[in-house]
């Protein structure tokens, strides 16, 4: 984030002063706040402690005051408060006019640094960035006055929202407050692609634009930047030339400081002839330069006619190369990145241990916490922040002393997981719709979708998203049918999706319309009850809206609805409807009148009824839904009023109160039932008597229902997506006949059922599609019919859709013998969720269809070994694939085998180290398993230097693809050419194997003293006789005294077979021992010296001693004998070995006797004694017997060696070049 403007934080900044030398110069400033702490520099560095400076502040004005000002105190100067900079010049009136005391030129704008940097920066932002942008902004290099277009794209499928873009140069000045007339910004996004443009165009370039500049792209926590140069510069020039001569002074003056500045040079083209110019100072500009502090370039261009300043600098930096800090040895890197919720560690290492340090956040001291700790270790300086959040998303800075060290923290976010995830919904129209999940981290950024279509900001007025805690939730106040889909939440770590299914809005009846049998001139009263108050209906006479009047009327309060008939007359008879506004249904009743007829009859009258039933489906026969009211109101007539029986079945009805009562009353009987049962269901009779006789009528009463749920489906024809659900229609029908079945489905882990089918379905089984593979799921089945619809059935068993895979890949033969086949495939390209449980193997005779299997247990691996074959036969192979969801289709072999073994030449992959000599100490074991091929199986044999093997001291253990070579502790019998040969029909493979068993070397032989004078021993020794069966690489000297006879090293891992002991005490005697060494280490016993040495004083006069002068001169004599060597075809190969003589021996090389000296594939080099060649690249034609030859005066020796080149396969050469 950029620091706080200049203007921000000085509300007057000093301005430039011209005075006199010995004159005073005062410089004002003011900040925007009080107490505001600042400090002033002169050319970069803090004010010196001197009497001339005096500076003063008070409240938010600040003074500096420079008493009797000299030349020196011209230049550049800067008042710095937190990390703003205001910068200002001193300039002196009437210089002295000496090359030392110049006018200074102008100083450095403040957005340009004071000091050149040391080191480059880092252009880009590391690699485990959040990577947002398409494409980066390319580096530019723009002439002075031209334009320039700085162009980023950014991916928007990423952002829920606009990103936020800010544009900086150098570390943090924001350009937004520079936008004018050079810089100009644009953004652009395009729906299409989803992509961001970002512009910056930068118009008529100056030189003070040039710097470092980034881009940074922000969005809820997910940062990203891009860094890129600017290098603006002047047209060119056509030839190099002296940046002094590009600036020179005109006029009549003839001194380098005086005229006028021309700048012709830098903007045309030099055609013409300058006046003669005076002589250049013999000093290189850049030389003076390059040695200088920064503080010092500025006065260094005045002094050598520089103006540019600018340009000098940019120059300077290309040429200089990076200088090491003398006060931070380890700086910070250009950037960190870490995880949120992780910890984070700045090092730094300082020079002085002691000095002390300061850390900083965006310019801000950093205080301790328990989150933040400070450590120092040494000259190491640490600082820890624990458990990262985005507010560490910042610049860092450590100051040591005058030297800063800066860099950049970028904070991660997680990836954020779904913990709960989305649920299918089905609701009704206008319904209010919630999706909800729980995501692993608050305040995450996610993004929803609509069947793969963004829901953006622009769709608030419909749907609203909401965030409480982990909690997400999308709402729709008010469903519709468009609002059905699939809705999705993505995370940057995972997505869910649910279905959302919108139905027509139901009505419940709560209580329907009974029909009504009424006397005429009663009131006949029809009664509904629904779900919803706010639905309003009609009512119809037989298909005749009914108008209210004052006989009629209509009344609806709340949930009830009635119609109501005053007066009822014989035209009231009919089918009367009540149709709800906006629903696809209706409620039917009908009103029926009892016809009473009045007939004057004597007194002694026989009873009798009076029953007519309209509307009934047989003689006598009456229907009513399940649950409704039914009152069967029976006119009687006689004199005396006759006396009713009821009989249900044969069973008499007497109750007068309960769900089922009687009414009788003296010219009618009612039968009431009160919510009716399927139990109702039978055939009533009421029989009247008084003494004239007697009347029965019979009637059937019907009570119709919603049929029983079917039983439990059943599932079957498994699929990838789809399924059959079967199922068998219900014991009960409900006195109807089925219309259909509905069926829903649902998650085995969810609690919402979702249905199939908004039609009836009229089979008993029907195809579910559009499952998701893997996914348990659940059916239920309701029963429909005329009345309604059934409760749901019990659920089906859980079951998963699964798919058979594809049929199994690379189906080929590994290994074929006379009775068995070795197959081996690879997995199915597709496997789905079902997995694989193993495979199939089966095979056929060329030419038959008759499939024979190979395994009946399927097997997991991908490979199966055939046996029990026919011998010669040709065989067709296939493999299948088995999971829970069957079979896959089969893949066959396009050829058919040959069950007959395959000849292979035997052939040895000897190991590498093998290759070479194999070098073992005694007593340890060698355990080598050497790899081979070939078929069939070939026969292995040992042998020792030609001879059978040893069985009692070696062991071999073969198998079908390896040997086994076994000591258990080996012994220096063991040494020597081991030969491995392999046989398969008259086929042969064989490999030499080099064996040398090692153990430490024995003492050497003979030492003694040869010569003792002054301090000195010089001692001589031969070599040991036993050598412990490799070189010996060197000797350890010691010496002790006689009296003590301790033991103290003189020379350890010498070579030579003679040395001299010095500063040996005068006086003493010395014994010496001689231990030899070789590549297992020292000999366990020295041989020492016989006779101790006897070191002699000196005595107070001195008398030369007679000597005879020592014969330095010796014949040639090789100190180090010459190994046979064995090389790599290809490869460069160096034997070398040492020689000494006096005087200096000639050297020449033979090869197998032949002088090689002139040859240019071999180089020889001498020196100090060792002799050295070189074979270029050596061929096998190279191999054969070296001699190194060494000749002088006295006379010449030779020393010789076996060199063996072998040729490796070339598969192995182009195996060690990868």
């Amino acid at each position: 984030m950029p620091v706080s403007k200049q203007a921000a934080v000085f509300s007057i900044t000093p301005t430039d002063v011209s005075v006199e030398v010995g004159s005073k110069a005062e410089f004002l400033a003011e900040t925007g706040r009080p107490g505001v702490k600042v400090k002033w520099q002169k050319d970069g560095k803090d004010l010196p402690r001197d009497a001339r400076y005096s500076t003063s502040a008070k409240g938010k004005s600040h003074c500096l005051i420079i008493s009797n000002v000299t030349i020196n105190d011209a230049g550049s100067y800067a008042l710095v408060a937190g990390m703003t900079k205001s910068p200002f010049k001193l300039s002196i009136k009437d210089p002295v006019p000496t090359p030392d005391k110049k006018t200074p030129a102008e100083p450095v704008p403040p957005s340009e640094p004071d000091v050149l940097p040391q080191m480059k920066e880092e252009r880009d932002t590391p690699q485990a960035m959040a990577g947002l942008f398409l494409e980066k902004i390319e580096d530019a290099h723009v002439h002075v006055g031209g334009d320039h277009l700085f162009t980023a794209k950014v991916d928007g499928s990423k952002f829920t929202t606009r990103p936020q873009v800010q544009w900086f140069k150098g570390k943090w000045m924001d350009l937004s407050s520079k936008a004018g007339k050079h810089l100009q910004f644009k953004d652009t996004f395009d729906k299409n692609t989803k992509i961001y443009t970002f512009e910056m165009n930068m118009i008529k370039a100056k030189e003070m634009h040039t710097g470092k500049y980034r881009c940074e792209i922000s969005h809820k926590g997910t940062k990203d930047s891009c860094s890129f140069d600017v290098n603006i510069t002047v047209a060119p020039l056509g030839e190099e030339m002296d940046i002094r001569k590009a600036f020179k002074r005109v006029g009549k003056e003839k001194k380098e400081d005086a005229g006028e500045m021309d700048f012709s040079a830098l903007l045309k083209k030099r055609e013409k002839k300058v006046v003669e110019e005076p002589n250049e100072p013999s000093d290189d500009v850049w030389e003076i330069l390059k040695n200088a502090k920064p503080s010092e370039f500025e006065r260094i261009a005045f002094e050598h006619g520089i103006t540019d300043l600018r340009g000098l600098l940019k120059r300077l930096k290309k040429m200089r190369a990076p200088v090491k800090s003398e006060v931070i040895l380890k700086k910070l890197e250009p950037a960190y990145q870490v995880d949120k919720g992780g910890r984070i560690r700045f090092e730094i290492e300082v020079a002085d241990p002691n000095v002390d340090i300061k850390w900083l956040k965006n310019g801000k001291p950093i205080n301790l916490s328990g989150r933040i700790a400070m450590e120092a270790i040494g000259a190491r300086r640490m600082l820890t922040l624990n458990k990262c959040t985005l507010g560490d998303d910042a610049a860092y800075e450590v100051v040591v002393g005058d030297e800063r060290c800066a860099t950049e923290l970028f904070v991660r976010e997680p990836a954020v997981l779904i913990v709960t995830q989305l649920e299918d919904q089905t609701v009704t129209v206008e319904e209010r719709v919630e999706l909800e999940c729980e995501v692993s981290e608050e305040g995450a950024a996610i993004r929803w979708e609509k069947d793969g279509v963004e829901l953006t900001g622009e769709n608030t007025f419909k749907y609203r998203m909401k965030k409480i805690g982990k909690k997400l939730n999308l709402i729709i106040n008010s469903a519709s049918k468009e609002d059905a889909g699939h809705y999705k939440v993505i995370t940057n770590g995972g997505e869910s999706i649910a279905e959302l299914v919108v139905q027509d809005k139901k009505l419940e009846v709560l209580q329907g319309i009974a029909d009504l049998t009424v006397k005429a001139e009663d009131s006949a009263e029809f009664t509904c009850e629904v779900s919803d108050e706010k639905v309003t209906g009609k009512w119809l006479k037989n298909g005749i809206e009914v108008v209210p009047s004052e006989r009629i009327k209509l009344i609806h309060r709340g949930r009830i609805h009635k119609l109501m008939i005053e007066n009822v007359r014989p035209e009231d008879e009919g089918d009367y409807t009540f149709i709800p506004d906006g629903y696809a249904f209706s409620l039917s009743a009908k009103l029926n009148m009892l016809e009473v007829k009045i007939e004057y009859v004597p007194k002694q009258e026989p009873p009798k009824i009076h029953l007519d039933c309209h509307g009934k489906q047989s003689e006598n026969s009456i229907t009513v839904v399940a649950g409704n009211k039914l009152r069967l109101n029976v006119p009687i007539t006689g004199e005396p009023p006759p006396t009713v029986i009821w009989h249900k079945g044969e069973q008499v009805l007497t109750d007068t109160e309960g769900r089922v009562f009687l009414e009788n009353q003296k010219d009618s009987s009612a039968l009431t039932i009160e919510g009716a049962e399927r139990d109702d269901e039978a055939t009533y009779k009421i029989c009247v008597q008084n003494p004239s006789g007697e009347d029965k009528a019979t009637l059937f009463i019907k009570v119709v229902d919603v049929p029983d749920p079917p039983r439990q489906p059943q599932i079957s024809e498994v699929g990838e997506d789809c399924c059959t659900v079967s199922w068998e229609t219900p014991k009960y029908d409900g006195g109807m006949p089925i219309t259909g079945y509905l069926l829903e489905r649902k998650k085995t882990r969810s609690h919402r059922w979702i249905k199939l089918s908004h039609n009836l379905i009229q089979e008993t089984s029907f195809e579910c599609k559009k499952m998701i593979e893997g996914m348990a799921y659940e059916i239920r089945i309701y029963a429909v019919n005329e009345i309604g619809m059934s409760i749901h059935g019990p659920a089906s068993k859980p079951f998963i859709p699964l798919a058979p895979t594809s049929e199994p890949t690379r189906l080929g033969v590994d290994d074929v013998t006379d009775t068995t086949v070795t197959l081996k495939w690879r997995r199915p390209d597709k496997v789905g969720a079902g997995g694989v449980d193993g495979y199939l193997i089966e095979y056929c005779r060329e030419g038959d269809t008759e499939w024979v299997a190979v395994n009946k247990e399927p097997v997991e691996r991908t490979s199966l070994h055939v046996k029990d074959l026919p011998t010669g036969e040709k065989l067709i192979f296939r493999v299948r694939a088995i999971n829970s969801a069957g079979l896959s289709p089969p893949a066959t072999m396009s050829q058919p085998v040959l069950v007959r073994e395959i000849v292979e030449r035997p052939r040895i992959r000897l190991p590498r180290h093998l290759r070479h000599t194999y070098i073992r100490q005694v007593g340890q074991t060698i355990n080598q398993a050497i790899p081979f091929q070939g078929k069939p199986r070939p026969k292995v044999t040992w042998q020792k230097d030609e001879q059978p093997l040893d069985t009692e001291r070696v062991s071999i253990c073969n198998s079908v693809m390896d040997t086994i070579f076994f000591i258990r502790h080996v012994e220096r019998s063991d040494s020597g050419v081991y030969n491995l040969k392999l046989d398969i029909d008259h086929l042969e493979d064989q490999a030499n194997i080099k064996i040398r068993v090692v153990e430490k070397p024995g003492p050497p032989q003979i030492v003694k003293v040869v010569e003792v004078w002054g301090f000195n021993v010089a001692l001589k020794w031969m070599v040991p006789r036993d050598d412990g069966n490799t070189e010996i690489t060197g000797y350890t000297i010691q010496k002790a005294d006689r009296q003590t006879m301790t033991w103290f090293t003189v020379y350890e891992h010498y070579h030579r077979t003679s040395c001299t002991v010095s500063d040996l005490i005068m006086g003493n005697d010395y014994y010496f021992r001689v231990f030899s060494e070789n590549i297992v280490g020292r000999s366990e016993t020295a041989c020492q010296t016989k006779e101790p040495a006897h070191i002699d004083k000196t005595g107070v006069i001195y008398k030369a001693a007679v000597f005879k002068e020592y014969d330095f001169t010796e014949p040639p004599n090789f100190t180090h004998r010459l190994p046979d060597r064995t090389a790599v075809a290809g490869y460069n190969c160096i034997l070398s070995c040492s020689v000494r003589g006096n005087p200096k021996p000639k050297v020449k090389w033979l090869k197998n006797g032949f002088d090689i000296t002139e040859e240019p594939k071999y180089r020889m080099l001498t020196q100090q004694g060792v002799c050295t060649l070189e074979i270029r690249k050596p061929m096998s034609s190279e191999g054969g017997v070296y001699t190194c030859m060494a000749e002088n005066a006295l006379g010449e020796a030779n020393i010789e060696c076996k060199l063996e080149v072998k040729v490796l396969p070339k598969k192995k050469v182009q195996a060690q070049k990868k």
